[in-house]
């Protein structure tokens, strides 16, 4: 019972489960945000290699539903359009997971926190902001270099491939579709990496099981909701979340 409470008192674990719950019903409406749901109310009341351990595998589960929600033809054709974004978030999510516990979060997490807040809202007040063709592939490589080193540090790298997907214009379904498969592919490395790095101890690996559950029992509901949402507000909802989630970046960034 220790291992899976991971040295817990029982009600924290009820409240890890709920938020879990919450965060799972959110992913299932618009594709994202349940790892950015976790990590931020689980470091406030959870040390942090706790926290960060009790999403991993949670996100895996969740993220390869999504990413094979429309079949295995669909799931390659999104994993070869986006191969650059997949790559370089492969790659610097291994390197920056190493140093976990030596890069002052503070610094990150308010660099990625001010954009992402500044791009959201200018979305919601009808500014357009897309990426002109000629520099799509730039910004593919460049976004999923700050993925990576995000998601590595954070266990949070969907914001830069949001902001992406919505600056090119990509409709709905292949939106959640291309979120699920980088997501899933991401989640998979960062397990790994963090079985190396030793925040995935036989305790929180144990913590991280448990919360599966909920986390799937969410997603379905949400997903409900989410096939209700025709795109603009599909859009809107997606921009309200990235708000928040660059506010709590940022909340977090200066420990407040």
């Amino acid at each position: 019972m220790d291992i899976v409470l991971a040295g817990l008192d029982f009600p924290i674990l009820l409240l890890a489960l709920a938020i879990t719950l919450f965060a799972g019903f959110v992913k299932g409406a618009v594709g994202f945000a349940m790892p950015m749901i976790m990590i931020s109310a689980f470091s406030s009341f959870l040390p942090p290699e706790v926290a960060l351990s009790g999403l991993i595998l949670p996100t895996l589960v969740t993220n390869f539903g999504q990413a094979f929600r429309d079949g295995f033809a669909a799931f390659m054709q999104s994993v070869v359009k986006y191969w650059r974004f997949l790559l370089t978030t492969i790659i610097f999510i291994a390197i920056s997971a190493q140093f976990v516990r030596d890069i002052p979060q503070a610094v990150f997490l308010a660099l990625l926190g001010a954009p992402i807040t500044a791009y959201a809202l200018l979305q919601m007040m009808g500014r357009s902001l897309t990426i002109r063709l000629e520099h799509q592939t730039r910004a593919e490589w460049a976004l999923g270099v700050v993925a990576g080193l995000y998601g590595g540090v954070s266990g949070v790298w969907g914001p830069p491939l949001i902001v992406y997907l919505m600056s090119v214009g990509v409709e709905k379904r292949e939106m959640l579709r291309v979120q699920g498969v980088v997501f899933m592919i991401g989640s998979v490395i960062l397990l790994s990496a963090h079985l190396n790095s030793g925040v995935m101890t036989p305790a929180n690996t144990a913590f991280s099981a448990v919360l599966v559950v909920p986390a799937v029992l969410g997603m379905v509901i949400g997903m409900r909701l989410g096939n209700q949402l025709d795109q603009a507000r599909f859009r809107w909802w997606t921009q309200a979340l990235l708000v928040l989630a660059g506010l709590n970046l940022m909340r977090r960034a200066f420990g407040l």
